[in-house]
């Protein structure tokens, strides 16, 4: 066993994990994140999507020792009491979601992307959000709700 301490969701937990226990493991069972769902367990889906420190990453593929001394951010921890980010609500108003499955993995991804490119076209959105997969709907909603917000519009009408 490992002993590592991670901030996860403004809360810094102490634990003891074997060296092997993937972050999606540790966030799910050790501290009821269920919100950080299991895809594919092969880093091929991104619904497991995190960030850790900052920058979006699939927890299938990190080790929780990994992320000893970091900060982990959880949809759970997006949205600050009741009200949404806007990625969030624009996902909701945009209906970019069918079963939800992949929701929280794309928001996730959505905000690292927008953080880093505050004004995307619909190409950059597309591109930076292929490692996140939907089985549900043909994308178009989920590009839409990611220019909604980052407030682009295409040709005078909102994206």
């Amino acid at each position: 066993m490992t002993r590592i301490s991670v901030k996860v969701d403004g809360v810094t937990y102490e634990d003891e994990v074997e060296p092997r226990t993937l972050l999606v493991h540790y966030l799910r069972e050790t501290l009821g994140k269920t919100g950080t769902v299991i895809g594919c367990d092969t880093s091929n889906c991104g619904a497991c999507t995190v960030h850790l420190d900052g920058r979006s990453v699939k927890s299938c593929n990190v080790l929780a020792v990994q992320a000893n001394g970091s900060e982990v951010t959880t949809i759970e921890g997006l949205a600050v009491g009741e009200t949404l980010t806007p990625v969030q609500e624009a996902f909701r108003d945009c209906h970019a979601l069918q079963c939800g499955f992949c929701t929280p993995g794309m928001i996730m991804q959505a905000t690292d992307l927008l953080n880093e490119n505050p004004s995307p076209d619909e190409d950059y959105v597309r591109q930076h959000m292929e490692g996140n997969l939907c089985r549900c709907t043909g994308y178009h909603n989920i590009v839409k709700a990611v220019l909604q917000a980052a407030g682009a519009t295409t040709g005078g009408e909102q994206a």
